[in-house]
C-alpha cells in the first residue's frame, strides 16, 4: 500500500519535457491559437531577459489584453512548464506578458520564438 502511494506521488512531482503538446487543444483551439500567436508575434514591440524566462511589452492596439489573456489560457493547456504573467501598467502604460519557468525554459523559449542570445 505504501509502495503504491509513493509512486503515485512521484507521477504527480513529474515534470512536464519541454514539448508543445497541441493535442491537449480542440481543433477549434488549435486554429484560434494559431491566429492569437500571430498577432501577438506582430505586436511585441520589446522584449527582456529574465533570469528564468522573457518579458515581452505587447502593443495593446495589435493585440488586446483579452485576446493576450486568451492565448496565454491555450499555450497554458499545450505548454504547461510555462509560467504565464500579464502585467498592465497604471495610466495607459504598457502591457507585459511574462513567460518563465523552471531550469532549461529560456532555452525551450529561445529556440521556440528564434530569440538570440
Amino acid at each position: 500500500m505504501l509502495a503504491s502511494i509513493l509512486c503515485a506521488l512521484a507521477l504527480l512531482m513529474t515534470e512536464t519535457p519541454f514539448a508543445c503538446n497541441l493535442k491537449a487543444l480542440t481543433a477549434a483551439e488549435r486554429q484560434r491559437h494559431g491566429v492569437l500567436s500571430k498577432q501577438l508575434a506582430g505586436a511585441v514591440v520589446e522584449q527582456r531577459e529574465l533570469p528564468n524566462g522573457y518579458a515581452f511589452r505587447v502593443a495593446t492596439d495589435q493585440l488586446s489584453a483579452t485576446e493576450l489573456a486568451e492565448w496565454v489560457v491555450f499555450e497554458q493547456k499545450c505548454c504547461p512548464f510555462f509560467g504565464f504573467e500579464i502585467q498592465i501598467e497604471p495610466e495607459k502604460g504598457p502591457t507585459w506578458l511574462r513567460l518563465t519557468g523552471r531550469a532549461g525554459v529560456k532555452d525551450f523559449i529561445r529556440a521556440e520564438l528564434g530569440l538570440k542570445k
